[in-house]
C-alpha cells in the first residue's frame, strides 16, 4: 500500500513542481508573445479591432457629447464678437434643421406605434398596462414635487434676493379652471388634421369700460393773478381709468395636440385589434410606416452631432451676462438642479431597483444618447424617436409595451418640469416676503402635478403652465419675469428627467407585465404583424403573434449535406416582412 502511495506522492510534489516551472515559463513565454506581437503588429491589430468596435457600439454617443462640449466653447467664445441678429440666425440654421427634423417624426411615429402596439394586445392586458402606466406616471410626479417644495423650503433661495426686472404690467390671466377644461378639450380634438399642427387655446379678450364723465368738477385750483389779488377759480376734472374685463373666446395655439392624438390613435389601435382580420390591412400600413420611421432615423441620427454644435452655441450666443444671472438666480439653480438630481438619479433608480430587482444604471447606460439630445433640444417629444431607438436596441424593452408606454410619457409625464414649476412658485412668494401656510402647499403640489400633465413636449412649455400654479395660491403671474432669463438652461436638465422617467418607466411595465407578453429567442420580442384573430381563439388567448403560428403542418424544408436530410425551421410569409 505505501509503495502504492509513494509514488503519488513523489508524482503530486512532481507536478506541483512541474506546474510551478509551467507557470513561471508561461510567464516568461507570455512576456516573450507580447514583445513578439509588437514585433509583428498583432497589437497594433489588436486595437484597431478594439477601437472598431467601441466606435460602432459607442461611436454617436461619443460624438454627442463631444458636440454639446464643442458647441459651450463656440458659443462662449463667440459672444465677444457682438453678432447681429441676422448673423445669429445665420449661425443657428444647422441647428434648427436638427429640430425641425426631429418634429417632423413625431407624428408618425406617435400614430404608427400606438396603432400596431395596441392592435395585437388583449383588451385585458392593455387595460392593465394602461392602469399601471398611468398611476405609475402620476405617482412619481407628485413625488417629484414633494421633492422641490422640500428643497425649496429649506435651501430658501428666495430669501434677502433683490430682484431688479422690468415686470409686465398687469394682463390676461387664465383661471385654473380654464386651463383644465383646455386640457380636457384638447383630448377629444374636433378636427383630427387641424390636431396635427395646433391645439385648443382659451383667448381672453379685454373689454374696456369708460365710466362717465361726471358733471361736478373733480377738483378745484386756484391759481395766482396779477390783475387779481385773491386769484383765479380753476375746475380741473379729472376722467377715471376705463375698467377693464376679460370676456373669453375660443382660440388656439401653434402646436401639435399630441395629447388628443395619442387619445385617437391609442382607440383606433384597440379597435383595429377586436376587428380581427379584417383591421390586418390597416396594422400592416401602420407597422410599415413604424418600419420606415426607425429606419429614417438611423439615418438621419448621424447628423445629430453637427447640428447640436450649432444649436447649443446659438441658444448660449442669446443668453444674457452669466455673472449677472448667478449673482441674482444662482441660488435657485442650485435649487433645481439638486431636486432633479435627488429625483433623476436617486429616487426613479430605487423605484426601477425595487420594483424590477435589476440594475438601473446598467439601464441607463443605454439610454445616454437619448438624454444627450434631451439636453441639446430640450423637448421630449422631439427626443421620443431617439429614446424609442434606444430601448428597443440597447436596452431589450418589448416593442408593445415601447410603443405604448413612451408617446403616453412623452405626452403626460413631465417629473422635471413638475418639480421646476413647484420650486418656482414658492420661490416667488419668498422674494415676495409671501408666507405659505400648509394648505397653499398642498395645493401648489397638486396644481403643479396637474399643470405638468398639461404642458406641451416643447421648450420652455412650463413657463406657460406656471401661471395656473402661481394663481392657484395668489401669486402675481407677472413674476415669472424673474426666472425667464435662467429657463432656458433648467429647460435642459428637466427634460432629461423628464426622458430619463418615460424610460425607466417602459422597463418597469415591461417587468411588471412580461407575463401578459411573451418574449421568445434571446430577450427580444417577436414583432406581432397581425391582429388578434377570432378564429385562433387559443393562440390569441396565450397572446402568440401570428408570425409565430404555423400556416400548415407541411410548411417546412429540408437541408441535404451529401448523405443526410436536416429539416430547417418552418418558413413564414408576410407581405410587411416582404
Amino acid at each position: 500500500m505505501e509503495e502504492l502511495l509513494l509514488p503519488t506522492e513523489g508524482g503530486e510534489g512532481l507536478s506541483n513542481n512541474n506546474s510551478f516551472s509551467e507557470r513561471g515559463g508561461s510567464g516568461e513565454k507570455t512576456m516573450y508573445e507580447f514583445v513578439n506581437n509588437f514585433r509583428h503588429g498583432t497589437l497594433v491589430a489588436d486595437f484597431r479591432l478594439w477601437l472598431r468596435e467601441y466606435v460602432k457600439r459607442n461611436g454617436l454617443l461619443t460624438l454627442s457629447v463631444f458636440a454639446v462640449v464643442t458647441g459651450c466653447f463656440l458659443g462662449f467664445i463667440l459672444r465677444g464678437s457682438h453678432l447681429s441678429t441676422q448673423a445669429k440666425i445665420y449661425f443657428s440654421f444647422p441647428g434648427e434643421l436638427l429640430m425641425r427634423m426631429l418634429k417632423m417624426l413625431i407624428l408618425p411615429l406617435i400614430t404608427s406605434s400606438l396603432m400596431s402596439g395596441l392592435s395585437s394586445m388583449e383588451s385585458k392586458a392593455c387595460c392593465r398596462m394602461g392602469v399601471l402606466t398611468v398611476t405609475y406616471y402620476l405617482w412619481t410626479t407628485f413625488i417629484a414635487v414633494v421633492v422641490g417644495i422640500l428643497l425649496v423650503i429649506v435651501i430658501k433661495p428666495g430669501v434677502g434676493t433683490e430682484m431688479d426686472s422690468n415686470r409686465l404690467g398687469g394682463g390676461p390671466v387664465m383661471t385654473s379652471a380654464d386651463a383644465l377644461l383646455d386640457l380636457i378639450r384638447n383630448m377629444v380634438p374636433s378636427n383630427l388634421i387641424e390636431a396635427t399642427f395646433q391645439q385648443y387655446k382659451t383667448d381672453l379678450i379685454p373689454i374696456l369700460k369708460v365710466s362717465r364723465v361726471t358733471v361736478q368738477p373733480n377738483f378745484v385750483y386756484i391759481v395766482p393773478d396779477e390783475s387779481d389779488p385773491s386769484g383765479r377759480t380753476v375746475f380741473l376734472e379729472l376722467t377715471p381709468p376705463p375698467e377693464v374685463h376679460y370676456k373669453t373666446s375660443p382660440g388656439s395655439s401653434h402646436q401639435m395636440n399630441v395629447l388628443g392624438i395619442v387619445i385617437f390613435s391609442a382607440t383606433m389601435g384597440l379597435l383595429l385589434g377586436k376587428m380581427g382580420q379584417r383591421g390586418a390591412p390597416l396594422v400592416s400600413v401602420c407597422q410599415c410606416i413604424n418600419e420606415c420611421v426607425m429606419k429614417i432615423i438611423n439615418a438621419a441620427v448621424w447628423y445629430f452631432p453637427f447640428g447640436i454644435i450649432f444649436l447649443v452655441a446659438g441658444k448660449i450666443l442669446d443668453m444674457q451676462d452669466p455673472s449677472t444671472l448667478g449673482k441674482k438666480l444662482g441660488w435657485y439653480t442650485i435649487t433645481v438642479l439638486a431636486g432633479l438630481f435627488v429625483h433623476g438619479l436617486i429616487l426613479l433608480p430605487l423605484f426601477f431597483l425595487i420594483l424590477t430587482r435589476k440594475n438601473p444604471f446598467t439601464y441607463i447606460r443605454g439610454l445616454l444618447q437619448a438624454l444627450v439630445i434631451a439636453l441639446a433640444t430640450s423637448s421630449s417629444s422631439a427626443t421620443l424617436p431617439i429614446t424609442m431607438k434606444c430601448l428597443l436596441e440597447n436596452c431589450h424593452v418589448d416593442r408593445q409595451i415601447a410603443r405604448f408606454v413612451l408617446p403616453v410619457g412623452a405626452t403626460i409625464n413631465m417629473d422635471g418640469t413638475a418639480l421646476y414649476e413647484a420650486v418656482a412658485a414658492i420661490f416667488i412668494a419668498q422674494v415676495n416676503d409671501y408666507e405659505l401656510d400648509f394648505g397653499q402647499l398642498v395645493t401648489i403640489s397638486i396644481t403643479a402635478t396637474a399643470a405638468s400633465i398639461g404642458a406641451a413636449g416643447i421648450p420652455q412649455a412650463g413657463l406657460v403652465t406656471m401661471v395656473i400654479v402661481l394663481t392657484s395660491v395668489g401669486l402675481p403671474p407677472d413674476d415669472i419675469t424673474l426666472i425667464v432669463a435662467i429657463d432656458w438652461v433648467l429647460d435642459r436638465f428637466r427634460t432629461m428627467v423628464n426622458v430619463l422617467g418615460d424610460a425607466l418607466a417602459a422597463g418597469i411595465i415591461g417587468h411588471l407585465c412580461r407575463k401578459d407578453f411573451p418574449r421568445s429567442g434571446i430577450g427580444k420580442s417577436q414583432p406581432s404583424y397581425g391582429t388578434q384573430n377570432k378564429h385562433n381563439s387559443h393562440d390569441a388567448q396565450n397572446g402568440v403573434p401570428m408570425t409565430q403560428l404555423p400556416l400548415h403542418k407541411q410548411d417546412c424544408c429540408y437541408e441535404v449535406m451529401e448523405d443526410a436530410a436536416n429539416e430547417r425551421p418552418t418558413i413564414y410569409y408576410n407581405i410587411c416582412q416582404v
